[in-house]
């Protein structure tokens, strides 16, 4: 696989989604979870997604249970606390695996192309973040403890390419 629109993913209400679909568009991909002391950042991601959007922004969370059982719902339950607690309208998707053998195709694709710190392939926990331009590539990884309000500096310029 060359670029991230050569991935699909089931979507929250079931629906296989080509992310060919956002095509052109600069992408911030998101391991999430309800149950996460990160979990506040969906207020900062919504905003990025609402202020982006019309500028080529998608966000896309991709809800994930490996670390912790932060992420215990299905996904009704992920739908309705996402929607209820941040009004979170940017595409969420179904649940998946992000590390180890049942890891998702594009999170394996993601991890390779954009390694954390020291080479690491491995996801360190939820709400960790891939940038992704308008041309498919990842730019930039982020950690969890890097705030959607501080990608959002870097992503301005991003957008303004």
């Amino acid at each position: 696989m060359s670029d991230i629109y050569d991935f699909s993913a089931r979507d929250i209400d079931g629906n296989e989604r080509p992310l060919s679909e956002w095509r052109g568009k600069t992408l911030l991909v998101v391991n999430v979870a309800s149950k996460c002391g990160f979990t506040p950042q969906y207020a900062g991601l919504e905003q990025l997604w609402r202020n982006g959007r019309d500028r080529g922004l998608m966000v896309l969370g991709f809800p994930c249970d490996q670390f912790g059982h932060q992420e215990p719902g299905d996904e009704a339950e992920i739908r309705n606390f996402c929607s209820t607690s941040y009004d979170v309208s940017f595409p969420m998707f179904a649940k998946i695996e992000v590390n180890g053998e049942q890891a998702h195709p594009l999170y394996r694709w993601l991890k390779h192309e954009g390694k954390g710190i020291l080479g690491s392939e491995a996801i360190k926990w939820n709400f960790t973040k891939f940038l992704v331009d308008a041309h498919g590539h990842v730019v930039k990884r982020y950690a969890p403890t890097d705030t959607p309000e501080k990608i959002g500096k870097e992503l301005d310029r991003l957008l303004a390419d």
